[in-house]
């Protein structure tokens, strides 16, 4: 059996591609919203059929004395929609904070001279 020996680098990381982080932060900002999108269906789907809105929808009938109707105000097709547009939010802001945490850093590094890493190899 042959023995390897670990070797530790330091090493500076004084650079950050802005283009490369904007990539990264809008793919990392979609999947979220496609969780984002997904969740918030299920959740629609699984509180329709478990009849919660049936005793929300009692409950506020006797609170308001109106006939009230949750799935009407707030069906799926509006959770869908809602959750759509809060994910193209995230995603476009999300996207636009990277790009701006990447300059930041890239400017910060001046004056700190960049983040220490250390690195082993086994």
């Amino acid at each position: 059996m042959r023995q390897t020996s670990s070797r530790q680098v330091r090493l500076k990381l004084v650079y950050i591609d802005v283009w490369s982080l904007v990539k990264l932060s809008f793919l990392v900002w979609l999947c979220a919203g496609i969780v984002l999108i997904v969740a918030s269906i299920l959740i629609w789907v699984v509180l329709f059929s478990t009849g919660i809105f049936d005793t929300l929808n009692d409950t506020l009938r006797d609170v308001i004395n109106e006939n009230f109707s949750i799935e009407d105000s707030f069906g799926i097709g509006q959770v869908a929609l809602f959750s759509v547009v809060i994910a193209l939010l995230n995603t476009v802001v999300g996207t636009a904070l990277g790009a701006i945490g990447g300059f930041l850093y890239n400017l910060s590094v001046r004056f700190t001279g960049g983040l220490l890493v250390g690195f082993q190899n086994s």
